[in-house]
């Protein structure tokens, strides 16, 4: 019997009965919401002249520049504060890029600061060294009718302050966020500008075109700008230039275009300085000794394009490429600056390159010789040997935009395609498996040590066979994300001062996330310690060391709570906590804890209900605790009573004032992300976190009612049947034994029915 929402939705409430409590507690989390707005003032409608006259004074471009100092992207922006603050949209300004500011008489002033950004609203704030600006009204979006006129001004396709006209066609949830629909035509250029009513207020900011028709455009509602003007994540242009910037130590993009990284992946846009459009980005590992192997995995954002790798480069005109272009594999020679000298070696189709897909490039060097392969199968054999030495890295041709990941030098390099042997050796694991119901146990049992081998072997059957290809991913989900769960558990075993908590936190991300390198956030989190660190003298005292942290984490790195988009799962993921520099309470409160541990500074957390916080060592009397998610806030104890009944409306506990261990800050984090799967009535995804907190708490009777539930809902009956029996040999306190009998007796009937 296929499974269906309303039917799991209301074992969830079942389940509240079966264990007998009134909550399953799926979210750990909570936010304030702002008052609503009262708008008292009515005044009078004003012509479009009129208003063009007074706003456009308030009305800015905005221009980003690229690497080579030339004019990347153009904007617009409004001012909101006489001192010099100015709103705008997040994809605007971009990231890591100098910005500039040029005013309606001409002036032009580089940006100081970006005062605010909340990138799932597509918003920005800019600050300016100017005083005494003109500055415009911000209203609110919520009373807005169908019909209602308005005006936004802007710089479509460069031509500075234009006006256009339109209505309010209403409003619409685009990707989560309440947008304000507009029937008038937006362009290029006119983002970030105020859509203002006819009395000359702000009532949104321009984000984005209609693809379908031109005279349709979408604004941000005013409102979401609010929060971030009330609070703020300040980061000065030096440290914002350094967001995504490729570490000099590892890499030198040389030719222009924009090299970037993220999360572990280098991606390349724009159009490099080189004849034809080349870039390379040169890689700062020391060259091994002949022979070596180079290798990189690539992906295009359009097969039209060409990427993939360099070596024997002179640092200049001069290399070797091994590339894939127009569906086809290439390995050329570039002699210097020009078409005339690069030549073609080799080239042709390869069954073995997935277009569209992630490809696997590797290039072994030898003394008289190079093999080229991709995704382990060999491609070209070339005795070209005209350059010889000098460094390896990555290029890009043309208007191209790649992204890489996982590059690697060394004498031998490891296949990721796996050995026919041990493919076969998969293949009859999995030959006789079932197109319905559940996963066999001992499958997994044999494929998990077997790693990445297995989910591509996996993987590619999937592909081959069409009838099995929804059951082989989802062994495959579940060989990775055991494979994750197994080292947090492990993790979670050992002695409280022996646990590495930001490793155990990134694998809670990197189970939901295969694509997720692991050692690129945990090299990011040794880059913030060591420049921390820096800052730090030696003699330093606690209170010296705390004061040093707070304001590099939130003054130098703009590290803030989330505002806007608070029940986001990103927040609840390390990895892009740091990416973003915002995130809940705990996640913000597990990175503050891991850099107060490497500069000596104990401190430890407190997990309130609803709110995470942390507090330092020894504690003082009265207790104060400190609000990362506010900026490092010092709390009182009468402070943390108020926020836990604003949020819970009960009283604290005293024993929720204690430090938590480690391992119940990673329960947490993966109940938090347990709500957010509840919330999108993701069946699958609530299961995978019940299996990781069973896992970690395999006694817990809520955790197991919750996945036999679960296990039924899916079709899983022999895996929830295990459970059902755990639950009746065990029978736990504060179990209602009827229910799960009911539930037990459900699950037998389903399998004589199926049987």
């Amino acid at each position: 019997m296929p499974s269906t929402m309303p039917r799991w939705m209301s074992l969830i409430a079942m389940t509240a009965v079966g264990i007998g409590i009134g909550s399953v507690g799926l979210r750990s989390e909570a936010s304030e919401k702002p008052p609503a707005e009262t708008v008292v003032d009515m005044p009078l409608d004003k012509s479009v002249e009129q208003l063009a006259e007074t706003a456009r004074k308030s009305v800015v471009v905005i221009s980003v520049s690229g690497r080579d100092g030339k004019q990347q992207g153009i904007g617009s922006g409004f001012i909101i504060s006489e001192d010099g603050l100015i709103a705008t949209n997040a994809h605007v300004i971009g990231e890591g890029r100098p910005i500039s500011v040029q005013f309606n008489d001409g002036k032009q002033v580089p940006v100081t600061s970006i005062h605010a950004t909340q990138r799932a609203a597509d918003l920005a704030i800019i600050k300016v060294d100017l005083k005494n600006l003109p500055v415009l009204e911000l209203g609110d979006a919520s009373t807005l009718k169908q019909g209602q006129g308005v005006v936004a001004i802007g710089n479509p396709h460069g031509l500075k302050h234009s006006i256009v006209s339109g209505v309010v066609s209403g409003t619409r949830e685009i990707e989560g966020r309440n947008m304000i629909q507009l029937a008038m035509p937006i362009e290029p250029g006119n983002s970030g500008g105020p859509l203002l009513d006819l009395q000359g207020r702000v009532r949104g900011i321009i984000t984005m075109k209609s693809l379908v028709t031109n005279n349709l455009g979408f604004a941000v509602m005013v409102n979401a700008l609010k929060p971030l003007l009330d609070k703020p994540n300040p980061v000065s242009m030096d440290r914002w230039l350094t967001i995504g910037t490729l570490d000099s130590k590892e890499w030198t993009p040389l030719f222009g275009a924009r090299w970037r990284q993220r999360s572990g992946r280098i991606t390349v846009d724009g159009l490099g300085s080189g004849f034809g459009g080349r870039s390379l980005c040169l890689s700062e590992l020391p060259v091994p000794e002949i022979p070596y192997e180079i290798q990189t995995q690539v992906k295009l954002g359009d097969e039209s394009g060409a990427a993939g790798l360099v070596f024997h480069s002179d640092g200049g005109d001069q290399h070797y490429g091994f590339y894939p272009s127009a569906g086809k594999l290439k390995i050329s020679r570039f002699d210097g600056p020009d078409v005339f000298s690069w030549n073609v070696i080799q080239e042709k189709p390869s069954p073995a390159y997935r277009k569209g897909d992630w490809n696997l490039l590797k290039v072994r060097v030898e003394k008289d010789r190079m093999i080229c392969f991709v995704n382990d199968e060999k491609v070209f054999e070339s005795t070209d040997t005209r350059l010889t030495g000098g460094k390896f890295g990555l290029a890009k041709f043309r208007e191209t935009t790649a992204e890489f990941k996982a590059f690697k030098a060394g004498k031998d390099l490891p296949r990721i395609t796996p050995d026919p042997a041990e493919a076969d050796v998969i293949r009859k694991l999995v030959a006789d498996i079932s197109p319905t119901g559940g996963l066999a146990p001992k499958v997994v049992q044999e494929l998990v040590p077997r790693g990445d081998t297995a989910v591509n072997v996996l993987r590619q059957q999937a592909r081959r066979l069409e009838l099995q290809a929804i059951q082989l991913k989802r062994l495959a989900n579940v060989v990775h994300e055991q494979r994750g769960r197994s080292e947090l558990v492990q993790l979670m075993q050992r002695k409280e001062d022996e646990i590495d908590l930001f490793r155990a936190v990134l694998l809670i991300a990197w189970m939901d996330n295969d694509e997720l390198d692991m050692n690129s956030s945990l090299q990011q989190l040794e880059r913030l310690s060591r420049q921390l660190t820096e800052l730090i003298p030696k003699d330093a005292t606690p209170e010296v060391k705390r004061v040093a942290l707070n304001k590099f984490l939130f003054e130098d790195n703009g590290f803030h709570g989330s505002r806007g988009d608070y029940y986001n799962k990103s927040n609840s993921y390390i990895n892009e906590v740091l990416d973003d520099r915002e995130g809940l309470p705990i996640t913000l409160s597990v990175l503050y804890l891991e850099l107060a541990r490497r500069i000596g500074l104990d401190v430890v957390g407190i997990g309130l209900p609803s709110h995470f916080v942390v507090e330092q060592l020894p504690a003082t009397e009265p207790r104060q605790f400190i609000d990362v998610f506010e900026a490092g806030k010092i709390l009182t104890r009468a402070d943390a009573e108020e926020l836990v009944k604003k949020n819970t409306d009960r009283p604290l506990q005293e024993t929720e004032l204690g430090a938590v261990t480690k391992k119940k800050i990673v329960s947490r984090i993966v109940q938090n992300l347990l709500g957010l799967a509840r919330d999108a009535e993701d069946a699958p995804a609530m299961l995978r976190y019940i299996e990781t907190l069973v896992e970690l708490e395999p006694t817990s009777a809520p955790q197991r009612w919750l996945r036999a539930v679960f296990r039924f809902e899916l079709g899983m009956l022999d895996e929830a049947l295990i459970d059902t029996n755990w639950l009746l040999q065990t029978s736990p306190e504060g179990v209602d034994l009827s229910r799960v009998k009911e539930l037990q007796q459900l699950i037998e009937r389903r399998q004589h029915e199926g049987s």
